[in-house]
């Protein structure tokens, strides 16, 4: 097991990098149309007498102080949704009860990571023959500082698995506990690739839309396609 204090913590650095979600979910309005956590509440509460659906769309935000929530960016809805709306079947850095937010360091990482997990979770779906799935591509920035280095881990350590996490999530939750923002590793679905798992979206400074990509389902993942790049305006 990896002891969370033999990791480097990084220094300040403003890094770019890159995620792909379904197009299935919308971004969620609510935290892109306002500035600071008490606009946030006001707005929550009137919308909460109108919209019996808000709960729904917000997710559970119990599960992360309004202080970390990089209320004012671009895209805060995307850099807040992994916390709110928590995968109860965890991942490789939580054991579910908390989010985390995963990002790759190019286009090509972030496609292979998603890949290896839909083509298992689609895998799992009975009758499905054929089928294309959309997903938008993601351009994040976020400060580094804060976060822990396992790069320097060997492949071979078990938080590195590709399918047992038992030692990966222990590792998650030391640097949650130890208030580490981030874990930066070695991708497992991609050689010489790196991403990151950030624990809070606070270092989160924009999250912009760039594109969008479809998956081709028939029995297995056969293609991948680029479908448009998104200019903005």
């Amino acid at each position: 097991m990896v002891a969370i204090d033999t990791l480097q913590v990084l220094p300040a650095q403003s890094v770019r990098a890159y995620r792909l979600v379904n197009s299935k979910f919308p971004p969620i309005a609510i935290f892109d149309d306002v500035a600071s956590a008490d606009e946030f509440e006001d707005l929550y509460a009137l919308q909460a007498l109108t919209n019996p659906r808000i709960q729904n769309q917000t997710g559970n935000l119990e599960l992360i102080p309004r202080s970390e929530i990089p209320f004012g960016i671009p895209g805060c809805s995307y850099a807040a949704a992994p916390f709110t709306h928590v995968n109860p079947e965890g991942s490789r850095f939580s054991d579910g009860s908390f989010g985390v937010l995963y990002l790759a360091d190019c286009v090509e990482t972030a496609i292979a990571e998603v890949r290896h997990h839909q083509q298992a979770y689609w895998s799992r779906v009975p009758d499905l023959r054929y089928e294309r799935f959309v997903f938008r591509a993601l351009t994040a920035r976020f400060n580094e500082a804060g976060a822990v280095d396992a790069l320097n881990v060997p492949r071979t350590d078990p938080i590195y698995s590709s399918s047992d996490y038992s030692a990966s999530r222990l590792l998650g939750r030391s640097a949650r506990k130890a208030g580490a923002t981030a874990i930066r590793y070695h991708s497992v679905r991609r050689a010489d690739a790196i991403c990151w798992g950030l624990l809070t979206p606070k270092p989160v400074t924009s999250i912009v839309q760039t594109g969008h990509y479809e998956m081709i389902w028939s029995g297995e993942i056969a293609a991948v396609h680029k479908l448009s790049t998104y200019m903005g305006r």
